[in-house]
């Protein structure tokens, strides 16, 4: 296991097994550091004297107009369950922990974990850029930078839908947006892969977020700007500070290729390039991270060792459950139908999405395919799905249904399945913080 710890005051220091060939987490951090401060600049122009691989962006207008699906606003029941109590933590040691507590307002004494597991990731408060004020591109403009194959997060509220790319988000992490008049941050952990959208309402409070430059296994710390309480991207839990204990609402979010949005949605809205950051977007700067040999970086625990700490898997919480589906087997069924918590659910898979982590262009990265979960019932009527000529079929009517749980042809055409709450995560991130997870077999 690769053990790599960046010191918030230090170099870095990586220590490898030896017969394995590992990624350069030294040299990959250092790039990082640099990229991520780099100063501000014309959006899509090189970072760090990077040759850029995707043509400069068209400048961004506003869409043309909301997209006419209407979604559920409301989380579905597969939200995370509320924070467990805990057994009150003792005052920490301030002088061990392994990040930088300069110029932070943050209350250390509350604390849901111990301040040990959090270290700094390199980069400082802020150092990998969130996007405040995002701005967003017509569908029509954004085919001369975006490959239709690349991954991009599809969220919907109402009836406003839109794309956030993950070749801008690899380099920002977190966007601050309204969607549907709902306060929403679109949030991404490229080191563990994981595409999380929350409402950023708490009770009557609406909260901004950035990063904190820290992690937790691995995973995004990020911060909220009106109480400087510190968040677990992963599980949207207030981990230290005046929050700790509360929980953000998940909203559904799909990563899609940007072709399956591009055409179930020519209405929508796409986040634009222009950032007001120098940034190489496009760019991957985690070459060949999600290779499945590979360390996770900078996770000092011991993965759970049923499947290999890179699988991706589609994991989910439901009445009391959580359930992981690994890629691995859904590549070669498609369709898995389960029941979880007591409730059925439907898991569809499609190949076609490529990854964001593999090649150092975005474009030209690995097809590792996307899934979704849905509750397989429309007007009262149970179905039952299976993969036929590229597409997802239902046995009780023969309606075609699309990634988006969608029926697109036949008598259920328009109908839409209810999304569950998911997300695709690397295994070793979503074990590390649901270690009680059944691993899905066929």
């Amino acid at each position: 296991m690769n053990r790599t710890r960046a010191s918030p005051n230090g170099p870095l220091r990586t220590s490898r097994p030896r017969g394995r060939r590992l990624l350069p987490t030294s040299l990959l951090a250092l790039a990082l550091i640099a990229t991520a401060c780099a100063p501000s600049g014309p959006p899509g122009a090189p970072a760090g004297g990077a040759p850029s691989v995707t043509p400069a962006p068209p400048a961004a207008t506003t869409s043309a107009g909301p997209a006419t699906s209407a979604a559920p606003t409301r989380a579905p029941s597969g939200a995370p369950s509320p924070a467990p109590a805990r057994t009150p933590l003792a005052t920490p040691d301030l002088s061990r922990v392994g990040f930088s507590l300069a110029g932070w307002k943050t209350d250390f004494s509350k604390h849901s974990v111990p301040l040990e597991e959090i270290t700094s990731g390199g980069p400082p408060r802020d150092g990998i850029p969130p996007l405040d004020h995002p701005t967003f591109e017509s569908v029509s403009q954004v085919d001369a930078w975006l490959a239709p194959r690349e991954p991009v997060v599809f969220v919907q509220v109402r009836d406003q839908a839109r794309a956030y790319p993950l070749q801008i988000l690899v380099w920002h992490e977190i966007v601050n947006d309204v969607l549907g008049d709902v306060p929403v941050a679109i949030t991404y952990c490229p080191l563990c892969n994981s595409a999380i959208a929350f409402d950023r309402r708490l009770g009557e409070r609406v909260l901004d977020f950035g990063t904190s430059g820290n992690l937790r296994n691995s995973d995004l710390v990020m911060w909220d700007r009106q109480t400087e309480s510190w968040w677990q991207q992963l599980t949207g839990e207030a981990i230290v500070g005046e929050l700790t204990g509360a929980r953000l609402q998940p909203l559904p979010a799909l990563v899609v290729p940007w072709s399956e949005f591009r055409a179930r949605f020519p209405q929508g809205q796409v986040l634009s390039r222009n950032t007001g950051y120098r940034r190489d977007y496009g760019r991957n700067p985690y070459l060949g991270y999600d290779e499945l040999t590979r360390s996770p970086f900078l996770f000092a625990g011991t993965p759970d060792g049923r499947l290999p700490p890179m699988e991706r898997v589609v994991a989910l919480h439901l009445g009391g459950e959580d359930v992981a589906y690994p890629f691995s087997a859904l590549s070669a069924r498609h369709v898995v139908a389960d029941r979880v918590g007591g409730e059925p659910i439907v898991v569809l898979y499609q190949p076609g999405t490529l990854s964001p982590l593999d090649s150092g262009a975005i474009a030209q990265g690995r097809d590792v395919g996307a899934a979704a979960v849905y509750r397989p019932r429309v007007q009262g009527r149970s179905l039952t799905f299976a993969w036929q000529q590229e597409a997802f079929v239902d046995a009780e009517t023969g309606s075609r249904w699309d990634l988006f749980g969608q029926a697109v042809a036949g008598p259920l055409a328009g109908q839409r399945l209810e999304p569950v709450v998911h997300g695709t995560y690397f295994w070793f991130a979503w074990a590390a913080f649901k270690p009680q997870t059944r691993v899905w077999t066929p």
